[in-house]
């Protein structure tokens, strides 16, 4: 008995609970062969005073031990090691007495290209400033509104209900309040029935393009364009067609030329602030895409992420509002109209195709969180949304202002660009031949996250001057300090003969 006494040990600073611990180190022993089968184990008793912890949770490791077969119960005689144990070959004793943690690699194959985005999330460094490539700022996001929807609903003796299963289309309030936003705002005549919620934007695109997608499909996009979509159409199988985006937007004329020698299934775009380059795509060129896509009967996936931001003008109707022959999938979120960690989107669909992304929602998820839905419903149908948007929309067209004044002021001969007419975001383009990654490494050495360019191309060897900068979620002041770090790292990279005085 004094041998296990003496050999086990415990850390009551670890995540890892005391009892477990416990029983886990009997195991370790059992199994190297220093615990025979038969032998006995201290009493609880004695065992808690020796490990100076609590007799209950002596007990409770033995309890653990004896559901997991390892020790054998003898009343009025005591504990003692199985003599029918689960795992009786002995370990040598430099493995069996490890912390178990994870194995570094799986002992069955995993193709470790089978999914391959091009990056995966990465925290900004600890104090500095970002320019993100267009995010709302998270700090005006209406939280103590939602909290306070939360704790209402608390009170409701029919709250239990959405702790339970719910319709897998989202929750039913929410869809008819969105049904009656999207009529207001974008003038899509929807019912309820007409709407999937989805987590966030990238969620829907997932869902169409496991719907509609086979191998070797012809999905059309534009270039530079949203790589996070292009990704989604890849894994699904499709070849990607590319084209040009110019001041108006995605070039129709190259969408037909391809429409005439090849079958297209999909065609993806952002006709709104296009991803990355901010620009819309005219009035002329929806009503040519619309035309195309009833001809070559092909899909349209519109990403309107950020419809309900402009600054200068009434935006243009979404394309979804002026199609008449069932060719447009529409989706949008308010992770941008709230924040990112709000994750709710949303697709409007015909009924067939909404089905089937319905049924394989179910497969991925199940439903979404309804109770956050129920707050967001709430949220839409007493105007808070509304009113938030209003506010966000004056905010952010001054921060527009701002930071376009700021380059104008401090960085004119070193980059150019255009005001953009909404969304949350600049694309820039620099002068002299400025390396955009080694402004961008240079700016995160002196305190400024700023991007580096690497996903606007499909061709990610293509070289190009552009970078997308985020206005929405800095204020004066921190706008102020990141262009001056800005200007310091375009200083610093500057070729000699071009340097600026």
């Amino acid at each position: 008995m004094m041998l296990i006494e003496s050999l086990l040990s415990v850390d009551k600073s670890s995540q890892v609970p005391v009892y477990l611990q416990i029983s886990n180190g009997i195991i370790s022993y059992i199994r190297q062969g220093t615990l025979k089968p038969g032998s006995a184990l201290p009493a609880s008793r004695a065992l808690s005073a020796s490990l100076n912890v609590h007799r209950k949770t002596v007990v409770a490791a033995y309890d653990e031990l004896y559901a997991q077969s390892w020790v054998d119960v003898i009343p009025r005689k005591g504990i003692y090691v199985a003599k029918n144990l689960p795992d009786v070959a002995p370990r040598p004793i430099e493995k069996a007495v490890l912390k178990h943690s994870l194995a570094n690699k799986t002992s069955f194959k995993v193709d470790d290209d089978r999914i391959n985005p091009q990056r995966m999330f990465a925290a900004m460094p600890d104090g500095n400033l970002t320019f993100t490539e267009g995010f709302p700022d998270t700090r005006i996001a209406p939280v103590d509104l939602m909290v306070r929807e939360y704790r209402r609903m608390a009170n409701y003796h029919f709250t239990h209900k959405y702790l339970m299963y719910g319709p897998e289309q989202g929750s039913e309030n929410l869809r008819n309040e969105l049904a009656r936003f999207l009529g207001e705002t974008r003038g899509l005549h929807v019912t309820p029935n007409d709407i999937l919620i989805t987590k966030g934007v990238q969620m829907a695109l997932y869902l169409c393009a496991q719907v509609l997608i086979n191998k070797n499909d012809i999905v059309i996009v534009g270039d530079p364009g949203y790589s996070g979509a292009n990704e989604v159409f890849e894994q699904a199988g499709a070849q990607l067609a590319f084209v040009p985006v110019d001041e108006h937007g995605i070039d129709i004329n190259a969408v037909e030329a391809i429409c005439k020698v090849k079958k297209v299934r999909m065609l993806y775009v952002v006709p709104h602030h296009h991803q990355p380059t901010t620009v819309t795509l005219s009035s002329e060129r929806r009503m040519h895409l619309l035309e195309l896509a009833a001809k070559y009967q092909f899909a349209i996936i519109e990403d309107d992420y950020d419809f309900d931001f402009h600054y200068t003008s009434g935006p243009i109707l979404p394309l979804a509002s002026a199609d008449y022959y069932g060719n447009v999938i529409y989706v949008g979120s308010f992770c941008k109209t709230i924040a990112p960690g709000i994750r709710i989107g949303f697709m409007v669909a015909p009924p067939n195709f909404l089905m089937q992304a319905t049924r394989l929602r179910r497969l991925i998820d199940r439903q979404g969180e309804h109770l956050l839905e129920e707050a967001m419903a709430s949220l839409l149908k007493n105007g808070d949304i509304g009113r938030h948007l209003k506010k966000a929309n004056k905010l952010y067209h001054e921060r527009r202002d701002i930071l376009c004044n700021l380059l104008e002021e401090q960085l004119g001969g070193y980059l150019t660009f255009k005001i953009p007419s909404g969304g949350f975001a600049i694309w820039v383009e620099y002068l002299h031949d400025l390396d955009t990654a080694l402004v961008s490494a240079k700016a995160n050495e002196l305190g400024l996250s700023i991007g580096a360019g690497h996903d606007y191309y499909y061709d990610k060897t293509f070289k190009h001057s552009f970078v997308r900068i985020g206005f929405a979620a800095l204020n004066e002041r921190e706008m102020l300090e990141a262009v001056g770090i800005w200007k310091k790292a375009i200083l610093k990279c500057l070729p000699i003969d071009q340097s600026l005085a």
